[in-house]
């Protein structure tokens, strides 16, 4: 296996392996199931837009993890964060440091695009992830997440 690991921006061809990369987050993820159809049309769009970016660990050719932010305005803030999501990486390549080089990574994009403020959405059971969030230095609100889906 190839030792150097490589942060780069997402292009088109990386969609298959993305979506490979997001039905394994999904598994584990207990309010979202993987749809690979939904999952490549919300890559493209993602890739397709200047609202924020995919970014890709790759060793040799082979992506092993990815982590995506979009743009939003915060009224608290009174400019832009990033919400960080999908942050992944294939769990053949987990323990390798490669989960803080994409964090730190969507950190300085996120600066380099005065962003103030980076969030993100966590399982409140996958104890590992939010274990790894707080070595980081991300620190839980007490707000929390709702949702309602349109038919």
């Amino acid at each position: 296996m190839p030792g150097t690991i490589k942060i780069r921006t997402a292009i088109r061809e990386d969609l298959s392996s993305l979506a490979d990369l997001l039905e394994m987050l999904f598994s584990i993820e207990a309010d979202f199931c993987a749809d690979r159809k939904r999952q490549l049309r919300g890559l493209a769009m993602l890739l397709e837009t200047n609202r924020g970016c995919i970014l890709v660990a790759e060793a040799g050719n082979i992506v092993v993890g990815m982590c995506s932010g979009q743009f939003m305005i915060s009224t608290a803030e009174g400019g832009l964060s990033v919400l960080v999501e999908d942050v992944v990486v294939h769990k053949d390549w987990q323990g390798r440091g490669i989960g803080r080089m994409l964090m730190d990574s969507i950190g300085t994009y996120a600066k380099d695009n005065n962003a103030s403020r980076l969030q993100l959405l966590a399982d409140s059971e996958n104890i590992p992830a939010l274990n790894f969030y707080k070595n980081l230095g991300w620190e839980p609100t007490r707000l929390i997440c709702l949702r309602k889906r349109h038919s």
